[in-house]
């Protein structure tokens, strides 16, 4: 009698909406944050080239580690985001 009420059972429900939300939005900023080193990166090798090549302008150069500034400022809150907040 045990295994017809196996049978008869119901599967068990879909997860939630919002934890399929959630895995899109953490998709969503894996994805923003890849795309947020790779220019983090390649800002940090324009500016070293610039910085290597002697005549360079400053004020382009001020701008570009402005922006490299602005890019690890969102990394980390993204990285902040995604980690899971842990109490001590």
């Amino acid at each position: 009698m045990h295994a017809r009420e196996a049978v008869c059972t119901p599967p068990p429900p879909p997860p939630p909406l919002n934890c399929i939300a959630m895995d899109l939005d953490v998709e969503a900023l894996k994805a923003k944050l890849a795309e947020l080193k790779t220019e983090h990166r390649d800002l940090d090798e324009t500016i070293t080239r610039i910085a290597e090549g002697g005549s360079y302008d400053q004020l382009q150069l001020q701008r570009l580690k402005k922006r490299k500034l602005m890019l690890k400022d969102q990394i980390l809150q993204i990285e902040s985001e995604l980690l899971p907040d842990i109490i001590a």
